[in-house]
């Protein structure tokens, strides 16, 4: 019931030809889904030369016909997101319904761009001399190398897939090996949908012998990547050294501000669903939790009993509400988070501890009483552990929220319209969202700033990296 593991080269599914493979595993049960073969390098040749011909040939079907092949891809990844979403619990771990959620999230996202690529115009500049006509022509970029993670396996890869193909590019991207079989389900949609052979090539193995060969590869023009900062920091190098572009989204540490204006516990209620949605594997997930004295009682005591009732469980089981983490490395991340913590003083207000001895589960954890020395209050946690700390003056508390290197989301929750509109200036962050959780959306720009990378997917913004301006001035 889990999914044929091939890669997708040059219009057909094919094994690959490397000696390596690796086994797939159940994060819920620690058992094997599947055996996963590497790409060799020959196999990426394939792939180089199939993306180049697919670019020549993509970029001659008008934007019209490239939005209708999309939409049509888009109607397919929602007729099947049953089945996709069920094989992405399986590899991945989380929820079911978080896992359909995100299935056709990928439908909304194709055709979002879909219809952002046929409006993707240049512009006239008026001349200086009669007889001239001065325009900007948006080209695409040409074949584009994207890498996306584990975390989101089937949206993190569709933002890459459908904004290079909206904008005319072709893509071979490397998805995550421990989660393959989404990915791949996602593909087989834009395969039935009737992109031509060599536009999307699909492979997957050693993820720094794939981006030491493909990045600096001629034919490939542009690099999108998503995971972490020092991975996305040697790419961007890498990328930089021959004049590549880049797309880097990389990590984050989101503060929260809950001032003394609003509802401690209904905005505990809020923010507890996003801090353990997908076991809290998410890069704007909420992690510094600044509430105002005057509400952090109420605030954590609510999010504490909110952690300590949450259903921990296999995410195919309709009951859970949170699944495992992904691998066995996020448990022991979070465990010596955690012991860190204890260790300089933390107290432990709910959860705290790995959930048996089979499967990759831990409790949702609430701390309190951080110093600001422990690892995970200047680390990114990227698991099921919420940090509760105190202020009092805004200045003081929008210091410590900018205190870190990274800046890809903040929240905040007040009232006061003077108070959210300082904030949202004051905030080192890519994306701020006031009062409610309203981010990650087709049509709105999803991006860092500081060492959380730079560009951004989603919006008009997502598809404009993929494209390069032209000037012609033309005389007569």
């Amino acid at each position: 019931m889990y999914t044929s593991l091939e890669h997708y080269i040059d219009g057909a599914w094919v094994k690959p030809s490397g000696s390596k493979s690796q086994e797939v595993m159940n994060p819920a049960k620690n058992t094997s889904l599947g055996e996963l073969g590497h790409v060799s390098k020959g196999d990426l040749d394939k792939a180089l030369a199939a993306v180049d011909k697919g670019f020549k040939t993509w970029r001659k079907v008008s934007a019209f016909e490239r939005g209708k092949i999309l939409r049509k891809a888009a109607e397919l990844v929602r007729a099947r997101a049953d089945d996709i979403a069920r094989v992405l619990t399986l590899e991945q771990g989380k929820v079911v319904a978080e896992a359909k959620i995100e299935v056709l999230a990928a439908a909304d996202i194709i055709d979002w761009y879909s219809g952002e690529g046929q409006r993707a115009y240049g512009r006239i500049i008026p001349a200086r001399a009669d007889g001239v006509r001065n325009m900007v022509i948006l080209e695409p970029i040409g074949p584009v190398a994207g890498f996306s993670p584990w975390n989101f396996p089937v949206t993190q890869a569709v933002r890459k897939i459908a904004a290079a193909l909206a904008a005319g590019c072709s893509i071979i991207i490397k998805c995550p090996e421990e989660t393959p079989g989404s990915p791949i389900g996602l593909i087989r949609a834009f395969h039935d949908a009737g992109v031509p052979a060599g536009v999307i090539n699909l492979v997957y193995g050693v993820p720094a012998e794939i981006s030491e060969y493909l990045i600096p590869h001629p034919i490939i023009r542009k690099i999108s990547f998503t995971g972490s900062v020092p991975v996305g920091k040697h790419l961007n190098a890498l990328a930089a050294s021959h004049m590549k572009r880049a797309t880097m989204e990389l990590g984050g540490h989101s503060p929260v501000l809950i001032f003394d204006d609003i509802d401690p516990e209904g905005v505990a209620t809020m923010m507890g669903a996003m801090k353990f949605r997908n076991a809290g594997q998410v890069c704007v997930s909420p992690t510094r939790f600044f509430v105002h004295e005057k509400v952090y009682d109420k605030f954590v005591g609510k999010f504490a009993d909110i952690a300590k009732n949450l259903k921990v469980g296999d995410g195919l089981d309709p009951e859970s509400k949170m699944g495992p983490l992904a691998n066995p490395r996020r448990v022991n991340a979070i465990e010596a988070f955690v012991a860190d913590a204890q260790d300089k003083g933390a107290k432990v207000a709910a959860g705290g501890k790995r959930i048996g001895n089979q499967g990759n589960f831990f409790q949702p954890t609430v701390l309190t009483d951080l110093p600001e020395n422990a690892r995970i209050m200047n680390e990114e946690p990227f698991g099921p552990v919420a940090v509760m700390l105190r202020f009092k003056e805004t200045d003081d508390v929008l210091t410590r929220a900018n205190k870190l290197p990274y800046g890809l989301a903040s929240y905040a929750f007040t009232k006061d319209a003077k108070t959210a509109t300082k904030i949202a200036d004051a905030l080192e962050s890519g994306m701020v969202t006031i009062n409610h959780f309203g981010i990650a959306l087709p049509e709105t720009p999803f991006g860092g700033v500081k060492d959380s990378g730079f560009g951004h997917e989603g919006g008009i913004e997502g598809l404009q990296v993929y494209m390069q301006a032209k000037f012609v001035s033309h005389l007569g």
